[in-house]
Formats: C-alpha cells, structure tokens, sequence
C-alpha cells in the first residue's frame, strides 16, 4: 500500500517560496532596512564575518554539482593562457611579416615565431584531453579533464573534450585582468571562486592525474602545491606529467635540488617527463592498467 499524498507532503515552505514571498512591496524594504531574509541579503553575505560561510558555500556549490553530474575522476591539465593555438600563432606571424620593414617588424617577428613554437603545447593538449575524453568514456566511472577555465592551455583542454562529445569542467576565478571562460566548458560544470585556496582543493579532490604544460606563476604553483602535497603524504600518490622536458629542465634545476639536500633523490621520482598527448595517455594507461581486468586496477606508479 502506498502512503498517502499528504503523509509526505512538506510541513514547512521551502527557501525558495519563503524568499518570493519575502520579495513582494514591504514598508520596510528601504535601503536602510534590515528586514531581507539572510539569506537573500547580498549585503550581508559580502560582510568581512561572513568569510567562514562563504568559504563554505565555494567549497559546497562544485562539489554538490559534480556529485549530481556523477563526477567521481578528473585529470587537471595546467598551462599557460598565454599559448596561442596553432592556427592563431601561424596568422600572428603572417601578419608580423606583413608589417613594413624597421626594428618592430623584426621583434613582431621574433614573438610571433615564438608563438608558433609554443603553439605545439596547445595542440598537445587538445590530443591529450580528446584521447582521455574518448578513451575513458568507455569506464564505468569515466575520467573528465578539468582545468583552469581560462584561455591558452586551458582552452585546448576542454575545446579537446567538447571535440569529441565529452563533457569537461574549468575552474574559473575572480582576477583583475582575467579570465572569461573559454567556449568549450561545459556550462553545467563551469565554476567561478573568489577563494584560490578552495578552486585548488577542487582541483585536487577528484583528480587521478596532474598533467602540466609550459606555464607561469599560475603553473608553477599549482605544480609545486600538489608535488608538496604528494612528497609529505597529505594526499595520495598519483601521476604528475610534465609536458616537454627541455622546458622543465631548463626552468627547473631538480637535479641541484637534490644534491644540495633539499630534496631527496627519490622525490625526483614524483613526476614523469613526457613529449606527446599519445605518450602521456600511454603512461596513464599503463599507470592505472586501464583496459585490464578490473582486478588488476591498483595503481604502480
């Protein structure tokens, strides 16, 4: 016997009706009024005291989202905004060359073939984030790349999933200067924080992989918090690949790190040099014998 209609119907108005009928004409909705729901009071949320509750609410919004859209596995692809897709380097430097002949033509010429260069890094990650998309789409729990949200590498990560029907998420954040989200998102899963440190715990939180492209500050420091993270045991083990090596070598001397005993030697077995998106996904593939036998899935990285 099913139970009556009534025994569960609500025994209070939900927020949302109490905040509609809160919105209607009042004496009291001057702008010296204290008499707006809690709640709805933009105002009040935006209070210096309130920063616990909004800490909170930044923490709780993506992960009640994502546990809705059924995302339990992500693989963070970090990177510079500043790398141009191929296309768009290849026309800057068309356009450099077209310029009239003087010392700005040539340093016109010099960034833009610096852009072509770079452009590779753009591509790689459009690769990379189709073939984890495609691929894993076939897993009962399927890997969905996650990145920044913004322009550059960013974008080629999640334009490579939207390439190939997948969903992807981006990590946007308030900044001066930055960032629109880029095109390929999606929307569901398209957040905004105002908190660095909560948009790095969702980076972490679901991820199986951190995968870094040539990058800046941004980069650096995204790298360097999950590599401090896996070296002191505050998060679990998981693989770190870092796109073009003669990039990484040249930026970072971990090699002098060690012998100066600032790290030790097995840390430099924290993460893997990787030329291509074919490499990295092989490596992934191999790492978490992905294909294999359920039985088989513990990670030997």
């Amino acid at each position: 016997m099913n139970n009556p209609k009534e025994l569960l119907e609500r025994n209070f108005p939900t927020a949302v009706q109490d905040a509609r009928n809160a919105a209607k004409t009042s004496l009291y909705n001057g702008p010296d009024s204290s008499y707006q729901l809690a709640f709805t009071d933009t105002d009040f949320l935006l209070n210096a005291d309130l920063r616990p509750v909004r800490m909170q609410l930044e923490l709780l919004k993506p992960e009640m989202v994502q546990r809705e859209e059924g995302i339990e596995s992500t693989i963070v692809v970090f990177g510079s905004a500043r790398i141009q897709a191929a296309d768009v380097a290849h026309a800057g430097l068309d356009e450099a060359e077209a310029l009239p002949p003087g010392s700005a033509r040539e340093q016109a010429i010099r960034a833009a073939k610096r852009h072509v260069e770079m452009s590779r890094y753009y591509e790689e990650a459009r690769r990379f984030a189709s073939l984890v998309t495609e691929h894993s789409a076939q897993l009962d729990n399927p890997i969905y790349v996650v990145t920044g949200g913004g322009p550059g590498v960013m974008e080629a990560g999640n334009r490579g999933a939207h390439e190939v029907g997948g969903k992807s998420l981006g990590l946007n954040i308030v900044l001066p200067h930055e960032q629109e989200p880029n095109p390929y998102i999606t929307p569901r899963l398209c957040f905004q924080f105002h908190y660095f440190a909560l948009r790095k715990m969702h980076f972490l939180m679901r991820s199986v992989a951190l995968v870094c492209f040539p990058g800046g500050f941004g980069t650096l420091d995204e790298l360097f918090e999950t590599l401090t993270l896996i070296q002191t045991g505050k998060c679990r083990k998981r693989p770190v690949l870092l796109f073009g090596r003669a990039f990484w070598t040249k930026l970072i001397n971990f090699d002098h790190l060690v012998e100066t005993g600032m790290i030790s030697p097995e840390d430099v077995h924290l993460f893997r040099y990787v030329e291509t998106a074919d490499e990295a996904w092989e490596t992934l593939r191999e790492v978490y014998r992905l294909g294999q036998p359920e039985a088989d899935t513990a990670c030997g990285w």
